[in-house]
C-alpha cells in the first residue's frame, strides 16, 4: 500500500463524522470548556472559549479527533467560521478538505481574509 492510500484510508471516516449543516454545531461561545478523556487524554483538557489561543487549540483537538457527537457539542458554528482561517492550517490537509468539501462557509471565510 502507497503512503497516500494509506493515508486516505485513516482518513476515510471523516466524511460521516460531519454534521449535515453548520448550523448543527451548538457548541459554547463563552466560558470553560472540559473536554472528555477520549478527546485529550494528554496534555491540557480545560480551554477558555474566550482566549482564542485556548479556543483554537479547543477545535483543533475537536476537529481532528471528535465523533459527531462531540463536533455539535464542543463546536460552535459562528466561532468554527471566523477562526477557519487559522484553524485550517492547524488541522491538516485531510481534515481541512473534508471541512471545505462539505461546507462553502468556510471557503467563503478563507477568501474574505
Amino acid at each position: 500500500m502507497t503512503a497516500d492510500r494509506a493515508a486516505a484510508s485513516r482518513w476515510a471516516h471523516l466524511a460521516g463524522r460531519l454534521p449535515a449543516r453548520l448550523a448543527e454545531l451548538s457548541g459554547p461561545t463563552t466560558g470553560t470548556v472540559e473536554l472528555p478523556l477520549h478527546l485529550a487524554w494528554s496534555g491540557l483538557r480545560q480551554f477558555e472559549a474566550d482566549d482564542e489561543k485556548l479556543l483554537l487549540g479547543l477545535y483543533r483537538i475537536v476537529l481532528t479527533n471528535g465523533l459527531r457527537e462531540d463536533l455539535t457539542r464542543y463546536l460552535n458554528a459562528e466561532l468554527l467560521v471566523r477562526h477557519w482561517p487559522r484553524l485550517r492550517i492547524a488541522v491538516g490537509k485531510p481534515v481541512r478538505a473534508c471541512w471545505e468539501q462539505r461546507f462553502s462557509e468556510l471557503m467563503a471565510a478563507v477568501a474574505a481574509a
